[in-house]
């Protein structure tokens, strides 16, 4: 199983609570967590891309770095690790995203790809003039199938004349073509994001679902599985979970009831009303479950909670879905929760037991820095 960490470009991370660690995000926070990451063995980081936040007592996600810039900066100082950056598609011109991603390919000497997200949080686009108008939700994957085969002309050849509706190309041209295939990730789990993934995608992500439930997803993979049936396509699930991990069970519950306790309900409830804007049909699932009250101090994302052999085992027990092909980890602490995995976590796992060959059984990692 290969396994991605989904790293900290917005304030506070993935919890939504007071009572979690309190952070800015910066380039040297990020660059010690890849950098420990790519050390320890994951095979990729991958950051999102988030113009406004949810405000509250925590100014949830109200701080954000830029996700391109992020990973061109990451990627001059790795060697090894995969690096994903998230294009927000109703922001830049397909042929824009084209050339930036093939800079950091060269950057990174080949080891770069894109993440396609159309846009659901109106105000993110409507606060820059950028929102074409709610009817966007019923259509937004016809506009990114249009944008995704623009870079796949631009990223092969060097050329598009590609007509659609939403895009027009004249003879446009962008040279260097990258090193190596640029690979793309879409995060659709509505009937119109799958299909979407089957076609066009290389990995399609979905949303762990429940506290301690590892193959609750599997409905979500089975899907994606018949979906890529009719398209002839090799496309793979990988899962977004949070892993809070500590010496005992015990230990770890009680760090994740001390979040809860702490949630930002009004952050929460921003969350909530700008998922329910979607009133089409097409809404996917991963934002009707980010919405979810459940468990939202932790936007409802699947949540392995214990010792550090019981996630271990957990994470095991997910790489056993067909059709999965890996994790995407996200953490309460994240240069703890990176070392934890890869000291004391995947050494413990059947599904890693490949890495655990080619990590040096001294890991050098930067000095902490402060957030």
């Amino acid at each position: 199983m290969n396994v991605g960490v989904f790293i900290p470009i917005g304030n506070n991370g993935w919890l939504i609570s007071e009572n979690a660690p309190q952070y800015r995000p910066t380039f040297a926070l990020n660059k010690e967590i890849v950098v420990r990451a790519e050390a320890h063995g994951f095979d990729f980081a991958l950051s999102m891309i988030k113009l406004r936040g949810f405000g509250g007592k925590t100014e949830f996600w109200d701080h954000n770095l830029e996700s391109f810039t992020l990973m061109a900066g990451l990627a001059a100082v790795t060697s090894k690790i995969k690096l994903y950056a998230t294009a927000a598609t109703l922001t830049m011109p397909p042929a824009i995203v084209a050339r930036m991603a093939s800079t950091i390919d060269s950057i990174s000497g080949g080891r770069f790809g894109v993440n396609l997200v159309t846009g659901w949080q109106r105000p993110e686009y409507s606060q820059m003039g950028l929102w074409p108008g709610d009817q966007f939700f019923g259509t937004r994957y016809q506009y990114l199938a249009e944008y995704v085969q623009v870079l796949r002309d631009l990223w092969a050849t060097g050329q598009s004349d590609f007509k659609g509706t939403h895009f027009q190309m004249d003879d446009c041209r962008v040279s260097p073509q990258p090193q190596a295939p640029m690979k793309v990730i879409c995060a659709g789990q509505s009937d119109a994001g799958m299909d979407f993934s089957a076609k066009y995608a290389d990995y399609n992500f979905c949303f762990g679902k429940g506290v301690n439930t590892p193959t609750a997803f599997a409905p979500a993979a089975q899907k994606l599985i018949e979906a890529t049936a009719k398209t002839g396509r090799h496309v793979t699930t990988y899962v977004l979970v949070m892993v809070i991990a500590d010496e005992t069970d015990e230990a770890a519950r009680a760090k994740w009831e001390h979040y809860k306790a702490g949630a930002d309900q009004e952050a929460i409830a921003w969350l909530g009303q700008q998922s329910a804007a979607d009133t089409r049909s097409g809404t996917d699932t991963n934002v009707r479950q980010m919405a979810d009250p459940t468990s939202a101090v932790n936007i409802n994302m699947g949540t392995l909670v214990g010792a550090y052999e019981t996630v271990a085992r957990l994470l095991d027990e997910m790489a056993e879905v067909p059709g999965t092909e890996g994790v995407l980890l996200t953490f309460d602490d994240f240069v703890a929760g990176v070392e934890a995995f890869g000291t004391r976590i995947q050494p413990l796992m059947a599904s890693r037991a490949h890495v655990q060959a080619t990590v040096p059984s001294r890991v050098v990692a930067p000095e902490p820095v402060a957030a």
